[in-house]
């Protein structure tokens, strides 16, 4: 008997791959079916999910789509894609050495989002609770992944470790801030059994996993001087799968670490042109200086970065129509981020709403030692995360309910985040920016982005040390020593990921110029906004043919 397999049911089929693969993630948007379980890091389930994703990246290639609409030819290469990603990911064997305080490890990840998950009756609060009492598999089989880990040569690296376990320290010592505590439960007995189960199963189960990284895995740990992937054993190749995963190309590293150096030295002249009118100083050397030791462009306290950020996202609101057809329906909430963060912790992230409603569009701002934060640098963070950033384009994407929910869900990085950095300076050209301080700090966060591609590939391709990637972010960009440390350690442990900013923005912007030349008078850029974000996320290839289907005339040609 032949089966028949259809693009929307191969993306249904790697949907339900992808929650199997991470169930919390799946209950925060909005798929509740897996509500009571965790992640399954243990490596021979991992190996399984692995060969189930390529098996249908497979099964998608052989797809015969000449006859095709242009829906199912998106999905075709939207599975390809993800299933690749998914592939490349199980490939890199990140549980054994991704250990950090913050949520891009996976015991700090498992833990704030955890805390974020809506609980809207005893059923679902049951399921909760029942993910509590399942705490300790999950960390065992994370201890267990390291002790692998040692035996492969593949583990983390020291100072990461440290911060992983003073953070854990922290949880320990401030029961009352744990993130765990995070969802309201609807009635006093499900309530008091949480608290029995975080005192008797799970702050235990921390306690070992905390007694396992600094007795068993730290005497072995990589030191700050080899923090990259190059340091492993075939570290390289799988850093080039990392690459390709988030950059949804085949460039290759040493070519992206030229680009971000051109890119620095091009923005130099900008920095100096807007640092003379905000600042009356027009070196960087002095600019970079004044950004980071005047203590006027640091905020006085949490409340008032929190209030900075909803006044720009509120501006955005409103001059958001002229430039988008379609907008999100629901808005987006700021809160501050949860728990007690790890001073590795980023400066804000966005977490998209739930399919179901359970849960709107969340901007968590890091208010955590708020006095050492840069107050000229919130508006560019609140439009990125935010709108016209990240809520916009993930909360468009959930609306389109005609589509297959993969599509709707699934996170493309260099789309994602080229997206979130488009907008950065496309703030700038719907007036956003309340001065030329602001706008200071999007030519900051630019450089920033530039220097991504020079400091991950770096680390991951040339071998620098820590210190040295610290170093050239501190001497070329306007990041203060907190937040330097933190956004080297983001890399260490997540690498590639950095490489998609700028690499989906020049992307988007080589697209959107392609279309304007085609178009001239024709063109819309409210139209163009709503063909790039009309179709949820996709590979950048995909992108610039759709784009040139949409609005008409030939693809335009990658450089």
């Amino acid at each position: 008997m032949c089966l028949v397999t259809t693009p929307t049911l191969l993306a249904d089929e790697l949907l339900e791959l992808c929650c199997d693969a991470d169930p919390v993630r799946a209950t925060l948007q909005g798929v509740r079916d897996r509500d009571d379980r965790l992640p399954d890091v243990r490596a021979q389930a991992e190996a399984a999910l692995r060969d189930r994703g390529e098996d249908i990246r497979v099964r998608a290639m052989g797809l015969d789509t000449s006859r095709a609409d242009l829906e199912d030819r998106l999905t075709v290469a939207v599975v390809v894609h993800q299933a690749q990603v998914l592939v490349d990911r199980f490939d890199s064997f990140a549980p054994e050495y991704s250990v950090v305080g913050n949520l891009l490890a996976p015991l700090a990840g498992l833990l704030f989002h955890l805390g974020e998950v809506p609980v809207a009756d005893a059923g679902q609060a049951r399921d909760f609770l029942t993910r509590l009492r399942r705490f300790p598999q999950f960390t065992e089989a994370l201890a267990q992944r390291h002790r692998e880990g040692v035996v492969a040569g593949r583990v983390p690296v020291r100072p990461l470790l440290d911060d992983a376990v003073r953070h854990i320290d922290d949880q320990l010592a401030a029961p009352e801030t744990n993130p765990l505590l995070g969802p309201d439960l609807p009635d006093a007995e499900l309530e008091a059994e949480r608290k029995r189960l975080l005192a008797d199963v799970v702050h235990p189960a921390l306690r070992r996993y905390r007694a396992v990284l600094a007795a068993e895995i730290a005497p072995h740990a990589r030191p700050a001087e080899r923090p990259g992937l190059c340091w492993l054993p075939d570290g390289r190749e799988i850093y080039r799968r990392l690459v390709r995963a988030h950059t949804t190309t085949d460039r290759d590293p040493r070519e992206l670490h030229a680009v971000g150096l051109d890119r620095l030295d091009a923005l130099r002249q900008e920095f100096s042109e807007v640092g003379a009118r905000a600042l009356g100083l027009d070196d960087p050397a002095a600019i970079l200086r004044r950004l980071n030791e005047d203590p006027a462009l640091f905020w006085r306290d949490g409340e008032e970065l929190l209030s900075s950020a909803r006044a720009a996202i509120a501006r955005a609101d409103r001059a958001a129509p002229a430039w988008f057809g379609a907008l999100p329906r629901q808005r987006c909430e700021v809160r501050p981020m949860p728990g007690t963060p790890s001073p590795s912790a980023p400066a804000g992230c966005y977490l998209s709403p739930a399919l179901d409603g359970s849960r709107p569009g969340v901007f968590y701002a890091n208010t955590h030692q708020a006095e050492r934060r840069q107050r000229f640098l919130s508006e560019v963070c609140a439009f990125h995360e935010v709108v016209p950033g990240h809520h916009v384009q993930l909360s468009l994407a959930l609306e389109r309910d005609d589509l297959p929910l993969l599509r709707r869900l699934m996170t493309i990085t260099a789309y994602s985040e080229g997206w979130g950095l488009y907008t950065e300076r496309l703030a700038d050209e719907m007036g956003l920016y309340s001065d030329d301080l602001a706008r200071l700090g999007m030519v900051a966060v630019d450089a920033l982005r530039a220097a991504r591609l020079v400091v991950d590939t770096g680390l991951h391709e040339f071998g620098w040390s820590r210190e040295q990637a610290v170093e050239f972010l501190g001497t070329r960009t306007a990041l203060p020593p907190l937040e330097a440390a933190a956004e080297v350690d983001r890399y260490i442990v997540h690498p590639a990921q950095a490489l998609s900013y700028l690499v989906g923005r020049l992307e988007i912007e080589r697209v959107r110029d392609a279309a304007r030349r085609r178009l001239g008078p024709d063109f819309d850029i409210r139209r163009f906004h709503d063909v790039v974000l009309g179709h949820g996320p996709l590979p950048l290839s995909t992108l610039d043919t759709l784009v040139a289907e949409e609005l008409a005339g030939p693809p335009a040609t990658s450089r």
